[in-house]
């Protein structure tokens, strides 16, 4: 990856309080979401390997102790969401937490032989001990309950969550969504046959994405969720879902084309 892209992603940014007890403490480039449950501290996402120290130092100018933190909820087995997860959790003794196709890639530390992406190449510090979560499973600690949801497509192993954050007796359904662009290495064919697994889990995604209950949308990489850091309009997921809908209609069409690289 080149030092320009990676400066551009980790571009700091000051921690945000979103609704509640949630944060982001994460980049211009590069969402990563704190939530405190009155029993320990949540992390979902873990952004670039060099981001561990400033994730944490964000951590603390909240207020908060990064010992505190009990899970790292990974959304995809990509270097860009993932590759400070071994140092986040050999840092604050927190377990990672992801899909059984994600935690597959996280053991890796490289893309999976599936991944549209592989053909990129590189690799990223390995995490080693994973807690396995299915679609629909629940994470509850403390006052907090958080539901991963499967979200296949980008990768087939990436995992989506869902949350309620209150103030007072006002609360939102927040939701961190995984990555659903449909991007590939030069070469890559989503309408080969080794394509039609990843377009059924796109399908699947939208139908999942299209109901969720979503008052606050944070996506891996915020500009896929419009402006800003969150998206706080109605209909911020359906939003997202149409945005990767047209990305991967014209993909295809191009495939079938010829104008696909």
């Amino acid at each position: 990856m080149a030092a320009e892209q990676a400066r551009s992603w980790l571009a700091p940014r000051p921690p945000e309080k979103i609704f509640g007890d949630s944060y982001l403490v994460g980049f211009g480039g590069l969402s990563v979401v704190l939530i405190d449950t009155g029993a320990g501290l949540v992390l979902v996402d873990s952004a670039l390997p060099q981001a561990a120290p400033a994730i944490l130092d964000n951590v603390r100018s909240l207020g908060f102790d990064p010992e505190d933190i009990k899970f790292i909820l990974s959304t995809e087995p990509h270097f860009d969401h993932a590759g400070g997860l071994a140092a986040l959790a050999r840092d604050t003794g927190a377990t990672a937490v992801a899909s059984a196709r994600g935690a597959d890639g996280l053991r890796a530390g490289a893309h999976l032989e599936d991944d549209p992406q592989r053909a990129y190449g590189g690799a990223w510090p390995r995490v080693t001990q994973i807690r396995v979560v299915e679609n629909g499973e629940v994470i509850q600690l403390g006052r907090t309950a958080i539901t991963a949801h499967a979200t296949p497509g980008h990768t087939m192993g990436s995992m989506s969550w869902s949350w309620q954050a209150c103030e007072g007796e006002a609360c939102k359904a927040i939701v961190f969504a995984s990555s659903l662009n449909p991007v590939s290495a030069d070469g890559y064919r989503y309408t080969a046959p080794a394509g039609a697994p990843i377009l059924d889990g796109f399908a699947a995604t939208y139908r999942l994405m299209d109901g969720l209950d979503c008052d606050i949308l944070i996506s891996a990489h915020p500009d896929n969720a419009g402006e800003g850091r969150y998206n706080d309009r109605p209909g911020a997921c359906r939003t997202y879902v149409q945005r990767s809908r047209g990305l991967l209609a014209t993909r295809l069409a191009n495939e079938r084309n010829g104008t696909a690289r």
